[in-house]
């Protein structure tokens, strides 16, 4: 992002995360959303600890973030620029409608700090696609096109 755009950017907490998706422990896999541009983009952080419940079975002795949770971080991600662009609104969900071009590059392990960047490609009436890309200490971990749909639940 330029430095332009980060100017008009936003941040939140995980309580505000909290507040704006209904995900929870131990499926909320975002601390804290960055550089949000309403509309745009937004960048969501998740530390990974080897707490993480999904380690116990994935691997042993040989711990990995599963890939698709890494996807689904991404959309956690993009459900709170959704949200946040479009105003809290209670009983509204976003739910996935397809996943495209997953490609995982490298291990996401415990005691990384992966930056969740995702910006939207396009969104017609409630359907929004995206563009997401988990990087750690700049490096691609894992890349992925998506979209999602916004309902009333």
């Amino acid at each position: 992002m330029d430095s332009e755009m980060a100017t008009d950017s936003r941040s939140l907490d995980i309580n505000e995360i909290m507040d704006m998706i209904p995900h929870r422990y131990p499926f909320l896999l975002i601390d804290s959303v960055r550089d949000i541009v309403a509309g745009e983009s937004a960048v969501g952080i998740k530390n990974v600890t080897i707490n993480e419940p999904f380690f116990q079975g994935h691997f042993p002795g040989h711990p990995i973030m599963p890939g698709v949770l890494i996807v689904e971080a991404m959309a956690q991600t993009s459900a709170v620029m959704v949200v946040d662009t479009m105003g809290k609104k209670e009983n509204r969900l976003v739910y996935f409608m397809t996943v495209d071009q997953a490609r995982f590059r490298k291990p996401v392990v415990p005691g990384d700090r992966v930056e969740l960047r995702i910006v939207k490609q396009r969104s017609r009436g409630n359907v929004w696609k995206f563009k997401g890309e988990a990087i750690v200490d700049g490096v691609l971990k894992a890349e992925a096109t998506y979209s999602a749909m916004i309902v009333d639940n």
